[in-house]
């Protein structure tokens, strides 16, 4: 890049082209969520956009899932070592789900394009989303798989779209998924939104050309930089290590999966392994090496820059162990349909690995998990088949300074939403009883840590309902005197003579009438309960978050608590 254009680079145009790719980005996602024909992302909003610049690092990035942060450019980087950087061509648009590439489950479907403009490569424009069924061998995914055969079409990476005119894949897509005009509504959402950024690319580099642009983008990277190092300097040098496990992998039980995490800080460097961590599993807690590193990377941005934007300049500090075989880094054909389990697991632990360093920027564990139910049948209505899947809001940890916040989504999911009942009710045969919070699941502390919910389901035909929900043996823990939080669980039919308790289930038969009721657990608490603020206990039973009998338990000492008797 000329030495000029970098000398003519002020401040002000740094910060406006800053503004404008996440602003581009934005927009990608606002076209996506507006476009799309699946629930999960138009309500639930299960998606993400980026803009990549040539050498696949991040321009801007959405809200969306913090799970896939500076996950995407493994797509089209994947492209590149398989076919080589010339095969980039204007007008095609490629298309990738593979669980040991992208490192998520095959719902999470990504697309991608180049961009050019007057014939010459310019950036990338990415979009990836949750589609609801990949022709999986149980309706929209399986909670018992066993590899990766059995949860759909693998795919990629190929061209969607070559010359701008439609490949065969788009009919392979259409005879190999149980929904075809949902799902290929979703895929047209999400080309829209690729062009929306190739638009918005073209114009920025037409406003100020290609070496300001980049010159912008290298500054970005730079401070961006600069400021996660002197973040990670502030941590004193060591070696700090945690350590938890999943309840199981879905098929064998009785057996605990074991995460375990060791963080070193030199200097401003800071390296995350998690080699010592289990062998993948037969079951489909699996993921591959990318989704590993970036659970680490939410973790690491957490504590190290949670208010600025990811960009290409963000993890330069950070490097990652993870061992290849191991259920954080998958080989095919390991199952990887939930792989999102130990990821929120493994976000915890960093805050509580960090948490002698950094006493006042972590937090607590959260209810850690997504809480997946999901409901398939034919809906007598309109004589059609539906699949549902939903994750279940829950308590985040509390931190110095303040109580956790209570019915949240999980820590992976971001600014996912739940599912409105309005809307649950008018597309699906069931109705939703209640949904509430769960009063005593917070984890008792100075601060308290967040509730989670109740949420509790009748169906209205008959149907099979899918049920993923883990953090039962290891709940969210308190931090320095802090209690852990009320684990989950799950009730079918509660007070009949059929009830069942379980966490997990697939494909389970539903008879019209039957019931599922959800409770998921809070957040851990931070500090010794018995300095907790009498008038906090009083405005918490107050407001329902604790019943007075828990006060007794957990806030003897209080005053208000000592008027009582």
């Amino acid at each position: 890049m000329a030495t000029s254009t970098m000398e003519a680079l002020d401040p002000v145009t740094v910060e406006i082209i800053r503004n404008a790719l996440t602003s581009a980005a934005d927009d990608m996602n606002a076209t996506l969520i507006r476009s799309a024909y699946s629930p999960i992302i138009y309500e639930g909003g299960d998606c993400v956009v980026a803009i990549l610049d040539t050498q696949h690092r991040v321009l801007g990035q959405s809200a969306g899932l913090p799970l896939f942060l500076g996950n995407l450019e493994y797509c089209s980087i994947a492209v590149e070592q398989q076919f080589g950087v010339e095969v980039w061509k204007e007008g095609d648009i490629w298309i990738l789900n593979d669980s040991y590439l992208g490192g998520t489950h095959l719902n999470d479907v990504t697309i991608f394009a180049p961009i050019f403009t007057d014939g010459m490569l310019v950036g990338f424009a990415a979009t990836r989303a949750h589609w609801m069924d990949m022709g999986s061998k149980d309706v929209g995914g399986s909670m018992d798989s066993v590899d990766i055969f059995q949860e759909g079409f693998r795919m990629g990476p190929v061209k969607l779209i070559e010359g701008g005119a439609e490949t065969s894949v788009i009919d392979l897509i259409k005879t190999n998924v149980r929904f075809p005009y949902q799902t290929i509504g979703d895929m047209n959402a999400m080309i829209a939104a690729l062009r929306m950024g190739m638009n918005r690319m073209t114009e920025l580099v037409g406003r100020y050309g290609i070496d300001v642009l980049q010159a912008a983008s290298e500054e970005i990277f730079r401070q961006t930089e600069v400021l996660e190092r002197e973040a990670v300097a502030a941590i004193p040098d060591g070696i700090y290590e945690a350590e938890g496990v999943l309840d199981n992998d879905g098929i064998d039980l009785d057996r605990p999966v074991p995460i375990k995490l060791r963080i070193t800080v030199v200097g401003d460097s800071i390296d995350f392994d998690v080699t010592e961590s289990a062998d993948q599993t037969r079951g489909p807690v699996n993921c591959g090496v990318a989704q590993a590193i970036s659970g680490l990377r939410v973790g690491y941005k957490l504590l190290i820059s949670p208010h600025a934007n990811s960009n290409g300049g963000s993890f330069r500090p950070m490097t990652t162990q993870v061992r290849s075989g191991s259920v954080l880094g998958a080989v095919a054909p390991a199952a990887c349909q939930w792989y999102f389990s130990h990821l929120g697991l493994l976000i915890d632990l960093v805050s509580r690995a960090l948490a002698p360093a950094l006493p006042d920027r972590v937090a607590a564990a959260s209810h850690g998990d997504s809480m997946i139910i999901t409901v398939a049948g034919l809906d007598p209505r309109v004589g059609r088949n539906f699949v549902s899947i939903e994750a279940t809001l829950g308590g985040w940890g509390a931190w110095e300074g303040s109580d956790g916040e209570s019915a949240l989504i999980n820590n992976v999911n971001g600014s996912l939403r739940d599912l409105p009942i309005e809307m649950m009710e008018t597309r699906f045969p069931l109705r939703i009883t209640e949904y509430s919070i769960r009063p005593n699941s917070g984890g008792p502390g100075r601060w308290r840590g967040g509730n989670g919910v109740v949420r509790e389901y009748e169906f209205l035909s008959d149907c099979v309902v899918g049920l993923w929900f883990e953090r039962s043996i290891t709940p969210a823990w308190g931090l320095f005197g802090g209690c852990d939080s009320a684990g989950p669980e799950v009730v079918i039919n509660p007070g009949r003579a059929d009830e069942v308790r379980t966490l997990k289930a697939n494909a389970r038969p539903m008879k019209a009438g039957d019931v599922v009721r959800l409770a998921v657990g809070g957040g851990g608490g931070y500090g010794d309960p018995q300095q907790r603020d009498a008038q906090a206990v009083a405005d918490d039973i107050a407001n329902g978050y604790i019943t007075p009998e828990f006060a007794e338990l957990h806030y003897p000492s209080t005053p208000i608590t000592q008027e009582k008797d």
